[in-house]
């Protein structure tokens, strides 16, 4: 079953994509491709795998969408229609002895579909997870921890947006195309995010958020392999998730950065991505991604916290809030002051931030002060700031890790 499903994940927006392209009604194609990937499930997982996956799914997702199309027409008294209609389908949907799908791959078209303007951030995330990753409305439920009738109903919205902007399944124009492109990143570096470290929750990993962020970047890449922020964020991503396997203990508590054996860092994945900072780097406009993936491939290349070439780092975060400022890149660029010119300045960088509205909700901000005020030997400071920091994150191992810090520099007396 298993093995099926990953064999039917990367067809589905393929066969979406195609149907779309064909017929528009983006919501009933989808129903048509869901029932034929049950019966793919169905069939497939007895050993009857056709020759031809992709090309199968579309002949049963095509056919789906020709009997829903008849029983609406029937029920609607449109003869008429579902005559023309059949003409159509029937000069489309190949038989079994000729199944053959044309070779265009309209993966990169759907995202941009799934990512319009019309339909609101989280709304997009869960689109695209589930018409292009291919999860279902279960599974992304559970990957955001809200009840699958709640996920249901942001698809739901997300799809109607959509309609209602009468979106065409069509490439951007060459003047939207730059927005519309930075979007679709944008979407698929959340969705990454969410799966390397869990907002909520008892895990601080989602992988199978963060290997389809990787797979559908992949995918982009692909598409478009001279373009330097996709390259970028796919290496970000490579280099990233290079580090999973040490950032957790056996018993799945947090091990940061400075800690962590890197040992067991995944070497291939971070060949690959610098290979793709190597080679993008220097190529044509940089991008924040292409800078963020630098950042991440110094990490990845130095042998300790202390061989890290922090000096350059800092440069690399100064050149990153020119080209995307905002509290978290603030944040991190403290952590560089520190490494750089010591704990005070970075303090006083910090104070810049006290009166921004994005950082008040979250964790982030207290728990780079009391990182910050631990490296100046402030050991009060830091542990009223940990504490903060644990009580303001959903994620329960980095609340217990918080926590954990906070109890070394519990006050006298306490």
């Amino acid at each position: 079953m298993a093995d099926v499903g990953e064999l039917l994940r990367p067809l589905v927006p393929q066969v979406l994509g195609t149907l779309v392209r064909r017929y528009g009604q983006f919501e009933a194609c989808e129903d048509a491709v869901q029932e034929a990937l049950v019966a793919a499930v169905e069939q497939w997982s007895a050993g009857e795998v056709p020759d031809n996956p992709r090309a199968w799914l579309l002949t049963v997702a095509t056919r789906r969408l020709t009997d829903l199309w008849r029983s609406e027409s029937a029920r609607r008294r449109r003869e008429e229609t579902v005559a023309v209609q059949d003409v159509a389908l029937t000069a489309v949907v190949p038989g079994p002895e000729d199944e053959q799908v044309p070779e265009q791959d309209d993966t990169l078209t759907l995202l941009f579909l799934c990512c319009h303007p019309a339909v609101t951030p989280s709304s997009q995330v869960a689109l695209t997870l589930r018409a292009v990753g291919g999860l279902t409305t279960a599974e992304i439920a559970r990957a955001f921890l809200v009840p699958e009738g709640t996920m249901a109903r942001r698809i739901t919205r997300a799809k109607e947006s959509v309609a209602a902007a009468g979106s065409a399944f069509t490439p951007p124009s060459a003047e939207d195309w730059p927005a519309r492109l930075q979007v679709v990143l944008h979407v698929l570096y959340l969705i990454f995010n969410e799966g390397y470290t869990a907002t909520s929750g008892e895990e601080l990993h989602r992988a199978e958020l963060s290997e389809e962020a990787i797979r559908l970047t992949r995918a982009v890449h692909g598409l478009l392999p001279d373009d330097g922020e996709v390259a970028g964020l796919l290496a970000l991503m490579l280099l990233t998730d290079a580090r999973r396997p040490a950032r957790t203990g056996p018993d799945g508590a947090l091990t940061p950065l400075a800690e962590q054996d890197r040992r067991q860092w995944t070497v291939p994945l971070i060949v690959e991505g610098l290979e793709l900072v190597n080679r993008v780097l220097g190529q044509g406009p940089v991008g924040p991604y292409q800078v963020q993936a630098a950042i991440a491939a110094l990490h990845d290349q130095a042998a300790g916290t202390d061989s890290t070439d922090w000096a350059q780092i800092l440069e690399l975060y100064g050149l990153l809030e020119q080209l995307a400022p905002g509290p978290v890149t603030t944040l991190n660029r403290a952590i560089a002051v520190a490494m750089v010119h010591g704990p005070e300045k970075a303090l006083a960088l910090l104070a810049t931030l006290e009166d921004d509205a994005r950082l008040k909700q979250g964790h982030r901000l207290d728990a780079v002060r009391a990182h910050l005020l631990e490296l100046a030997g402030d050991p009060a400071g830091a542990h009223e700031h940990y504490l903060r920091a644990a009580k303001r994150t959903s994620s329960m191992p980095e609340r217990r890790y918080l926590q954990a810090k906070a109890a070394k520099f519990l006050p006298r007396g306490k």
